[in-house]
């Protein structure tokens, strides 16, 4: 089993990565590989909504998107780890994001995400929530810990003080691994679930 994990802050040293390491930590002690990407600090520009992809099968603008789509599709799960900004993922990560959800075609059902939110106070409430509507609207269930996933601390290495947080980074990556174990034992016994077309209503005609 793998997980692609993506650090969305601009920096090497940073307490977001303190996060993931922690997670990755417990995946490697469950036999699960992980490749994580930091993605930051690139130049990541947003999604212009041209349609492009729809033809193509890939983002207009061939960049990290393009590189991670073929990850993404052959992963397990999705860790995506977001200093807060403002109240809000770095915009970086979240133009990221948005192209690699949009430009990719492949059935995301039953990948299971996990979003992370690393500030010095407050936001993560409202970052966590941000980040769990890419999950929610592809169909991937959203792995959760003992509380809402998030790790404290501003300046380098402040985020291994928050010894709550940290735990919570460690129960979130057992969980995480318990329950896309789960779906691969499922989908051997009951298959997938049952699609039907999909339906959209317009609201103005």
């Amino acid at each position: 089993m793998k997980v692609l994990m993506l650090n969305g802050s601009p920096r090497s040293n940073s307490n977001t990565g303190v996060a993931l390491a922690q997670m990755e930590a417990v995946f490697r002690e469950e036999g699960i590989e992980c490749e994580t990407r930091q993605v930051g600090a690139l130049d990541v520009r947003g999604c212009i909504a041209c349609e492009r992809c729809r033809k193509t099968g890939a983002c207009a603008f061939d960049d990290v998107v393009n590189e991670l789509a073929p990850v993404f599709e052959q992963a397990d799960g999705l860790v995506v780890g977001a200093p807060v900004y403002f109240g809000s993922a770095n915009p970086t990560l979240v133009a990221l994001l948005d192209r690699l959800f949009y430009s990719t075609h492949f059935d995301k059902t039953m990948k299971v995400g996990a979003a992370v939110c690393v500030a010095r106070r407050g936001g993560t409430s409202a970052t966590y929530d941000e980040l769990n509507k890419f999950f929610a609207l592809t169909g991937m269930p959203v792995a959760n810990g003992q509380y809402w996933n998030s790790l404290h601390g501003r300046n380098v290495g402040e985020g291994m003080q928050d010894e709550e947080g940290l735990q919570q980074m460690r129960v979130l990556a057992r969980n995480m691994a318990f329950l896309m174990k789960s779906i691969a034992l499922g989908k051997e016994a009951f298959g997938m679930p049952r699609t039907e077309k999909r339906v959209r209503t317009n609201f103005i005609r």
